[in-house]
């Protein structure tokens, strides 16, 4: 099923609801592969504002892309350093649409136009299956230490200029 879209380069304006969307899709769409004492130590620090800093400078030094519908965000994406696949999140209303695939084919492109020749994520249970889909490969199982929750992610990897 398809949905209509757009995408867009993200402003320090979308904050509030930036910050909201990965809250409630981490809380709703996670909880399949995560406990609850896992999501909360992974949400603590946005639910709390304490890192407001820290999405603040995602939104000002990295590439950040937003999918609206109408005037609702519906998912983000970001680039950081031309080759770090940072954050990545769709709405927990609006998955399968076909949203991550057109926010990850943009970023992957301008990847490309800075000439890099891979990108890298640290990525989780619930969102490895959408990045293996997109060529990404696992280069480590890692163990992340939040609030003394122990919480597994993925470091994954895909070469996009095999050339380079």
């Amino acid at each position: 099923m398809t949905t209509e879209f757009t995408i867009r380069k993200g402003q320090l304006d979308d904050l509030v609801e930036l910050q909201k969307l990965f809250l409630e899709t981490i809380t709703e769409i996670c909880k399949a592969d995560y406990n609850e004492d896992q999501i909360d130590a992974w949400i603590s620090d946005t639910k709390n504002n304490e890192d407001r800093q820290r999405w603040i400078n995602i939104l000002v030094k990295q590439f950040v892309l937003v999918a609206h519908i109408r005037n609702e965000i519906v998912g983000f994406i970001t680039l950081d350093n031309g080759n770090y696949v940072d954050l990545l999140y769709v709405h927990k209303n609006h998955q399968r649409k076909g949203i991550a695939d057109s926010l990850y084919e943009k970023i992957e492109n301008e990847a490309r136009r800075q000439n890099q020749s891979f990108l890298t994520s640290n990525v989780s249970k619930t969102a490895r299956p959408f990045f293996e889909k997109v060529g990404f490969k696992v280069t480590k199982e890692q163990t992340v230490v939040r609030q003394s929750v122990k919480l597994t992610n993925y470091k994954m990897e895909k070469k996009i200029n095999p050339n380079r």
